[in-house]
């Protein structure tokens, strides 16, 4: 998981992760306002990242947040249409946060969490 190098935050833990990325926060803990970003629906790295996050595939997911979306609670995160667009979009923007690949860390990112390899 990274942010913008400008951002304040230096750790995250998967329950914060998981909470801004499931909707139920839309604030880092010192209250600026986060951008949660998403890869496309067939990204086996979305796939991989929802599954290790909440157990659960990219179709669960997105009906979890057509539900949500239907009531008004909540905006799902951004979907960009590449890594690349990803990792340049938390690039240019102080509050955005994104799951990449380690290999795709840059310069301007910071990494706030590293999700453990499967055994």
């Amino acid at each position: 998981m990274v942010v913008n190098q400008a951002n304040p935050v230096e750790e995250l833990s998967s329950r914060q992760i998981m909470d801004l990325y499931m909707g139920r926060y839309t604030a880092y803990p010192d209250g600026s306002s986060v951008k949660t970003t998403d890869l496309p629906d067939n990204s086996p790295l979305r796939e991989d990242f929802y599954n290790r996050l909440v157990g659960k595939s990219v179709a669960q997911i997105n009906a979890y947040w057509a539900r949500l979306l239907f009531t008004g609670k909540a905006e799902p995160p951004q979907a960009k249409p590449s890594e690349k667009d990803v990792v340049d979009y938390v690039r240019e923007n102080r509050n955005a946060i994104a799951y990449i690949m380690e290999s795709d860390v840059a310069d301007g990112l910071k990494v706030v969490f590293r999700f453990e390899d499967p055994k």
